[in-house]
C-alpha cells in the first residue's frame, strides 16, 4: 500500500514524490474503509432481533420471512427481463385475478416459512385454504400474509409490497386457523415490506416501536435505518386516497365521507 505514515507506524522507504510505502496501520484501514462508504458496524435486521428478543424461534421466524423478502425482491426486479409480467390464469382467494409474480411470491414465502421449522399455520391470500404445516417441521407460529400486495402495479411499474402478521399458536391446540382468528392485540409480530426505488421491511414487535430496514443490494442485508418511527406530531399533509373508478359501487356512506374530504377543511 502507497500511504502517508500515521504516528507510530513503521516506515520502509520513502520515495521522491514523498508518498510512503509504509505499512498498512488500523486507523489507514478505517479511513480507507469509511472514505469508501462502507459502515464497520452495520446494524443489521438479524442483529436487531437478536438484541430484541430471547426468543430463539422467533428470530428464526424473522430470518425466513426476511429471507423471503430478498427472493421477492430479486423476482420483482428482474420481472420485465424475466416476463413475468401478466396474469398466471387463476384467481385467488378473494376473487382477485392472480399475476404470474403472485403465484412466485407465494411459492417463496410458503417454502421459506413451512422449512423454518417455527410455523404451524400459514394463511395465504392467494390460497382458499390454511396451509397446516406438517408435524414434523412444524413450531409454534401461525402466520398470516400477502406475498405481494398490489400486484396490479407489477405490468405498471409501480411499487408493490408483502404483508406479514405472527402469532403464536394457543397452548392447547395442534395448529388451525382459529389460532389467527383473534385481536390485534394478541400478534406477536407484523409489518411490510415495499418493493421500490428502495425496498424497505417495517415492522414492530408486540408493545414495541416499529422499526425500519432498508435493504443494502451490496452485502444482501436488510439495514436499521429508521428507529422508532412515528406519525408526524401535527398529523402530516392532509390527504386521502382510494380508487373512484368503482365510486358507483360503494356503500352511499362511503360516498358521502369522500364527498366530504374533497371539502377540505
Amino acid at each position: 500500500f502507497a500511504l502517508r505514515p500515521f504516528p507510530g507506524c513503521p516506515v520502509r522507504s520513502q520515495s521522491d514524490n514523498d508518498i510512503y510505502d509504509g505499512v498498512l496501520c488500523p486507523q489507514d484501514l478505517v479511513n480507507m474503509v469509511e472514505a469508501a462508504g462502507f459502515d464497520v458496524d452495520a446494524p443489521t435486521l438479524t442483529r436487531f432481533v437478536m438484541a430484541n428478543t430471547r426468543d430463539l424461534e422467533l428470530v428464526i421466524l424473522m430470518n425466513a420471512i426476511s429471507t423471503s423478502c430478498k427472493l421477492i425482491t430479486s423476482a420483482v426486479q428482474r420481472a420485465g427481463v424475466a416476463k413475468l409480467y401478466g396474469l398466471a390464469g387463476e384467481m385467488n382467494s378473494t376473487g382477485d385475478d392472480q399475476k404470474k409474480l403472485d403465484v412466485m411470491s407465494n411459492d417463496m414465502m410458503i417454502n421459506a416459512l413451512v422449512n423454518s421449522g417455527v410455523c404451524s399455520v400459514l394463511v395465504s391470500e392467494e390460497n382458499e385454504e390454511p396451509i397446516i404445516v406438517p408435524k414434523e417441521k412444524a413450531g409454534k407460529f401461525c402466520v398470516a400474509f400477502d406475498p405481494l400486495d398490489g400486484s396490479s402495479n407489477i405490468d405498471c411499474n409501480v411499487s408493490v409490497g408483502t404483508i406479514f402478521s405472527v402469532y403464536e399458536k394457543k397452548a392447547d391446540s395442534e395448529g388451525t386457523e382459529e389460532d389467527l382468528l383473534r385481536s390485534g392485540a394478541d400478534c406477536v409480530c407484523a409489518g411490510y415490506c415495499v418493493y421500490s426505488s428502495a425496498v424497505e421491511l417495517v415492522f414492530t414487535f408486540q408493545g414495541g416501536d416499529v422499526h425500519g430496514f432498508c435493504l443494502d443490494p451490496s452485502v444482501g442485508e436488510f439495514v436499521h435505518t429508521r428507529p422508532k418511527m412515528l406519525f408526524p406530531e401535527d398529523g402530516g399533509k392532509k390527504i386521502f386516497s382510494c380508487n373512484e373508478g368503482n365510486v358507483n359501487y360503494w356503500d352511499q356512506p362511503i360516498q358521502d365521507a369522500v364527498a366530504e374530504f374533497k371539502k377540505g377543511p
